[in-house]
């Protein structure tokens, strides 16, 4: 993944006062999620998303949870309709809550839904582009990326860009966003997280602006 300058944009995580380090102890995964976590880490460090460390102050441990694919109905066997949440797979998470607790909370707001909506409504023509991994193309600052340091059975893993699970990653994400798209921002886009709809008073007119986000 190529990534966003760090000019631009990087990711600092930064701790309360007197926040100490600590680590976690690998967690027993089920056998069957094995092959899940190596293919993940695999992907990760071929990547270039993350790297091996022979040590650190803070190691956090992983979960396997499903992937949910949205719910059905089926009948039970009394003949009574229930709904299900149905898996379409398995997901390696990282559990960053002992990290997130004693970081400094970056208040940068988030846009609202309704407003954007607000926005964007009246024009008759749109286009939709939406960001590939939009998290992993923001670099975390290299003096806090041991703190993403996290533990697997394949070894002890630290991030170079930003993973899911950091309380501040919305913020520094929104930010970064806003800060690259300013002079275009309400004149012809819209901005939320890795979401871009671009639009138009004219089909050419909307074709004309796709180029000044892509650029």
């Amino acid at each position: 993944i190529k990534g966003i300058s760090p000019s631009i944009c990087m990711h600092r995580i930064i701790l309360e006062e007197g926040a100490k380090p600590f680590r976690d102890s690998q967690r027993r995964l089920n056998p069957n999620m094995m092959e899940v976590v190596k293919k993940e880490v695999l992907k990760l460090f071929s990547e270039g998303l993350i790297y091996p460390v022979a040590s650190s102050e803070w190691v956090r441990p992983i979960h396997v949870v499903p992937k949910k694919g949205g719910i059905t109905v089926i009948e039970n066997e009394k003949k009574e309709l229930v709904s299900i949440c149905i898996t379409t797979g398995w997901r390696m998470c990282i559990d960053y809550r002992g990290l997130n607790v004693v970081t400094k909370k970056d208040h940068f707001p988030l846009p609202f839904i309704d407003q954007i909506l607000d926005r964007l409504s009246g024009h008759q023509f749109y286009c939709f582009l939406d960001g590939l991994s939009g998290y992993y193309q923001v670099a975390i600052a290299p003096e806090d990326q041991p703190k993403t340091t996290f533990t697997c059975p394949f070894g002890i893993f630290a991030f170079k860009q930003i993973p899911f699970g950091l309380c501040n990653a919305p913020g520094t994400f929104q930010r970064c966003m806003f800060s690259i798209f300013s002079d275009i921002l309400e004149n012809c886009l819209q901005v939320f997280m890795d979401d871009f709809p671009i639009f138009g008073d004219s089909f050419s007119h909307c074709l004309r602006n796709l180029p000044r986000v892509l650029e």
